[in-house]
């Protein structure tokens, strides 16, 4: 066979977001785009900031030598000064531009973290429901996801993660706000999780990492707030992406900081620099780590993501599903209201309705409903939705 064993297994049980979103594609070119409620793709579609526009407008007349050359694999310093600013003030932790280094993206920020900790059969905790290709990062790098629930709200289970740690747990992988879920952990459980950690670190003689994943940070509803994860533990990790607040997913630029106490901590930003590069990453992109620096204080307009939540979550209310409120990110996961998941979820594209079941994030028994989409599309799927629920119901 010409190409991977293990390529073959990945795309034989990839990924069930993409697939959603293709069987979406052929679905609006049969039916057209008007007669389709797709909400199979986390792809943010409110505009960026419009000081977005203005600050690319005025990098793209810079026309002078070098200015789209190389930089050091870490970013441009003035760029990682400018970020750890406003980090300092959301992690309530002072952090250098020292202590990070800006990446392509969140996902080039996890690989390059995860290449950076673990060696050959070293575990990552991941909480179910977690983010589909999180499986796929820690395998890149030689690593074995290990999966502990949360809790029926989705919020952490603290037994159920001191269960999971063994000898070869060298991180935990959290995701706050959640995809797929919406919640966000809270300040005393992350304050817990941290303890937790130190303990089972000082009792296996071994340092176990927490890495937060935040890319929905500024994406959040009824006056909650994202906890500081370097407050709560000092072997702490924080990766992020403008790709939702700024809504830039395309010009995958984005970032890593860590715990400015973080043990190792030279030897770890050396491998993290290191592994930007053999990654072939290199640097993230030149003119997006430009343009970032200058909107540290800039976000997409997020009540209207706050209307969409109300929208499609008055619909299913109506319609009688079981689901928890989120509280940040663009996502609702209810309950199907049959045993499989995705059993629910071709009824619902009968109706032309796309969701994505939940087994595709480790939790079979739900669906996730992106609601990054016009209130036009999540209104039209009120009967649809009603109609798949007395299906169910018999």
């Amino acid at each position: 066979m010409a190409i991977s064993e293990k390529m073959v297994h990945f795309a034989t049980s990839s990924s069930w977001i993409r697939k959603m979103f293709e069987k979406g594609a052929s679905m609006k070119a049969t039916y057209g785009a008007d007669n389709v409620c797709d909400f199979s793709l986390g792809n943010p579609d409110v505009p960026p900031p419009e000081r977005f526009t203005e600050v690319l407008r005025e990098l793209a007349a810079d026309t002078r030598p070098g200015v789209h050359g190389y930089m050091p694999n870490g970013g441009y310093p003035w760029v990682r000064d400018a970020i750890a600013a406003r980090l300092s003030m959301e992690q309530q932790v002072a952090i250098s531009g020292g202590d990070m280094l800006m990446t392509c993206g969140a996902a080039g920020g996890l690989n390059i973290t995860l290449k950076s900790l673990l060696n050959p059969g070293e575990e990552v905790i991941l909480l179910s429901p977690y983010f589909v290709d999180y499986r796929n990062y820690i395998d890149n790098h030689n690593g074995v996801s290990v999966i502990a629930p949360t809790a029926e709200d989705f919020s952490l289970d603290l037994p159920a993660i001191e269960a999971a740690i063994t000898a070869k747990t060298k991180a935990i992988l959290i995701n706050s706000p959640n995809n797929p879920s919406g919640q966000i952990y809270s300040a005393d459980s992350l304050w817990a999780l941290g303890e937790l950690l130190t303990l089972a670190g000082d009792r296996l003689d071994t340092t176990i990492y927490l890495i937060a994943d935040e890319p929905y940070r500024k994406i959040v509803y009824d006056g909650h707030e994202v906890p500081s994860i370097f407050a709560a533990y000092r072997n702490s990790i924080v990766v992020s992406s403008y790709s939702k607040d700024l809504s830039l997913p395309g010009e995958r630029i984005g970032y890593v900081a860590v715990h400015p106490d973080i043990e190792d901590k030279g030897a770890l930003l050396n491998a993290l620099t290191l592994a930007n590069r053999i990654l072939g990453f290199i640097n993230a992109p030149a003119l997006m780590q430009r343009a970032v620096a200058e909107l540290q204080d800039a976000s997409v307009d997020t009540t209207i993501y706050a209307r969409r939540k109300e929208l499609i979550c008055r619909i299913l209310g109506d319609a009688g599903y079981s689901f928890i409120d989120p509280k940040g990110a663009f996502y609702v996961y209810p309950r199907s209201p049959i045993a499989s998941d995705v059993d629910f979820v071709a009824h619902l594209l009968e109706e032309k309705i796309l969701t994505v079941p939940g087994v595709g994030f480790g939790t079979p028994g739900y669906f996730r409903i992106a609601f990054c989409v016009g209130e036009d599309v999540i209104a039209r799927s009120a009967e649809g939705f009603k109609r798949a629920m007395a299906r169910a119901r018999g």
